[in-house]
């Protein structure tokens, strides 16, 4: 592929300025060749309006010149066009990865983008210990082991787990909180572990279960229950009764959870289910999981549709975006057919090491799997349109009470939390016509020095100023979306004024701000308004628009405190050999397991340190002058 250059590069050297729209694409197809790439649309200003990929850069640009046949939104998009710039690369696919990253990176309007591009949780049963336990994962698989996922939720994963524990008694503790048992826990009495901690389980018995909750999580539930049916008849004939009524449990167990499991394909071992519904300009995709013939919970997403984009490309934009850092499963059942089917297949085989199958069923199982899964976006999609009418009726109501010019699009609300100036932290929560936007969420360690314990109002400037100073930094041309239309304070007048005064300092004074005061008897309901050169004023109790501050409010207060609450805990399990360079968790538990405390630790002798598992000679003359180094 052709080295790409950066996003702030000049355009393509083309014809005069004075050309624009259809013509200017048809003077720039003049001098195009029929290599694959990717192209880029940008106006007068240079703001990318629109990435595209092609098979052949001048027959896909090329229609772009047509003066008619086009629908509304490309259009809007080749009469907005003042400049475009062209990358040729090798092969098509490296053409749909270069647009992926380049629409990733800067957002065009007319792209159709993925904005809820999270991870997704999986169950590991980890290789590195006699008696594993099983758990959650997120993230990179840094964990030798096996995995399973991905799940839809973190609810889900819990839901799966709480019947594993059921069925097989795995345990779920800690490798620490394991060595340090003497005796079984309230899981053991609970018949939710086998308590291996203790020895109630032998390692070969306890490796036969994880195998067998291994191969329920593949979906060969059936062949367990026919084994362990057979097992308990044999019990029962050798007269042993406890044991045969234990593996009678299981069996019901396991029956349950079959039961409670929804939708079980019998065709469909593995497999995402993908449908799209669009309406008014919006759209929804829904993903439903499909792993061993189980489903593991379904998520839904609201792309932005690029202006106006048709459902083909809405859905194969979705493909690559959400596959873009995850594994594709052996076969994706598509409620639309997507425009190059081929070349999507083909970066997701990739991606994935083997064969990746698309498929739009149109009858049969997997076509009643797709079905469900458009009633679902269909009904998600109606709730959302619902929710954004109310939503854009409350920040019509905010404009109204506060003097705007118009609804606010982003609205950040800043709250600190501490104990007497410990642990100090400030926190911002986003609002929009969305509703919260948790993505945005941000929250700052207040550092200054030279703050009196419990300054609020030194601790809000800190605040303010490391986040508009980022901003001024990153976007000094307001041209992104993280400008906010509206701030609100947790503070009466003082807190209002030290934030203008800071925001004048940083040369930002045209922010509308309110702070938001608990008022008479600080009571829910009365709280008050103050802003710059206005008097105070109060809402009707009634009013939407306060329940809806309120709101915003409670939230920006959960979201600090629980940042402080965070703080503190871990400060109160500081310990001195987390400071010490070289000391890892490793050697920090070796430490421990020997000398029992830090303390013993910092009073040991370099002779004995060395002692201690995994701790050389240097080390430990580097942990005896941490401790004993006075200058």
């Amino acid at each position: 592929m052709t080295d790409a250059p950066s996003p702030s590069d000049t355009p393509e050297p083309g014809p005069p300025p004075r050309l624009k729209g259809h013509a200017l694409i048809a003077d720039y197809v003049t001098r195009l060749d029929g290599s694959p790439g990717v192209y880029r649309m940008l106006n007068a200003a240079q703001e990318v309006l629109y990435v595209g990929k092609a098979r052949n850069l001048k027959a896909r640009v090329s229609n772009y010149a047509r003066p008619s046949g086009h629908s509304g939104r490309i259009a809007r998009m080749i009469a907005e066009t003042s400049y475009m710039m062209f990358l040729t690369t090798r092969t098509e696919t490296e053409a749909l990865l270069l647009e992926q990253n380049l629409i990733k990176q800067l957002k065009p309007r007319y792209n159709v983008l993925l904005r809820d591009d999270k991870s997704f949780p999986y169950i590991v049963i980890p290789q590195d210990h006699p008696f594993p336990m099983i758990r959650k994962h997120r993230g990179a698989r840094t964990v030798k082991g096996a995995y399973f996922g991905p799940f839809a939720s973190a609810s889900a994963v819990n839901r799966t787990l709480n019947h594993l524990e059921r069925v097989f008694q795995l345990r779920n503790c800690s490798d620490a909180v394991f060595a340090a048992r003497t005796r079984p826990c309230l899981q053991f009495q609970i018949k939710r572990c086998s308590a291996p901690c203790v020895g109630r389980i032998s390692e070969a018995d306890y490796a036969r279960t994880v195998e067998d909750a291994q191969r329920f999580l593949e979906g060969k539930s059936t062949a367990i229950q026919k084994e362990l049916a057979a097992e308990m008849m044999a019990a029962s004939e050798a007269m042993e009764y406890e044991r045969a009524t234990a593996l009678r449990d299981r069996i019901g167990a396991l029956t349950n959870v079959q039961q409670s499991q929804g939708i079980n394909p019998r065709g469909v071992a593995e497999a995402d289910v993908i449908a799209l519904h669009m309406e008014g300009g919006q759209a929804c995709v829904q993903v439903f999981f499909i792993r061993a013939h189980q489903s593991w919970g379904n998520h839904d997403f609201y792309p932005r549709t690029g202006s106006g984009a048709e459902a083909p490309e809405v859905l194969e934009a979705f493909l690559a975006q959400f596959y873009d850092a995850k594994e594709p499963p052996r076969l994706l059942l598509l409620s639309h057919p997507i425009e190059d089917e081929d070349l999507m297949v083909d970066l997701l085989s990739a991606r994935a090491g083997r064969r990746v199958e698309i498929a739009v069923p149109q009858r049969g199982e997997k076509a009643e799997l797709v079905e469900n899964a458009l009633r679902n976006a269909r009904e998600s999609l109606g709730r959302r349109m619902s929710e954004s009418a109310a939503q854009a009726r409350l920040l019509e109501g905010v404009a109204q009470a506060f003097g705007l010019p118009a609804p606010p699009r982003r609205i950040e609300i800043y709250d600190n939390s501490h104990i007497q100036g410990a642990h100090a932290v400030g926190g911002m929560v986003v609002a929009g016509p969305e509703g919260l936007i948790k993505s945005q969420y941000r929250k700052w360690n207040i550092k200054g020095e030279d703050l009196t314990p419990g300054d609020d109002f030194g601790m809000m400037k800190e605040v303010m100023t490391r986040r508009f100073g980022r901003l001024i930094k990153e976007d000094p041309d307001r041209k992104g979306e993280h400008w906010p239309d509206l701030l609100l304070i947790d503070g009466g007048a003082g807190q209002v004024s030290a934030v203008a005064e800071i925001m004048a300092q940083m040369g930002v004074s045209d922010i509308p701000m309110v702070g938001v005061a608990k008022g008479i008897d600080r009571d829910h309901g009365k709280e008050e308004f103050h802003r710059i050169g206005a008097r105070p004023f109060a809402l009707q109790r009634q009013d939407p628009v306060l329940y809806y501050i309120q709101r915003l409010r409670d939230e920006a207060h959960r979201w600090a405190i629980g940042a402080h609450r965070a703080k503190r805990a871990k400060a109160t399990m500081a310990n001195p050999l987390d400071e010490i360079p070289g000391i890892g968790a490793t050697r920090k538990r070796a430490l421990l397991a020997h000398f029992g405390s830090a303390k013993a630790v910092s009073r040991a002798g370099i002779t004995d340190l060395t002692e201690a598992p995994g701790i050389s000679q240097a080390m430990a003359e580097t942990i005896w002058n941490f401790f004993n180094d006075k200058t």
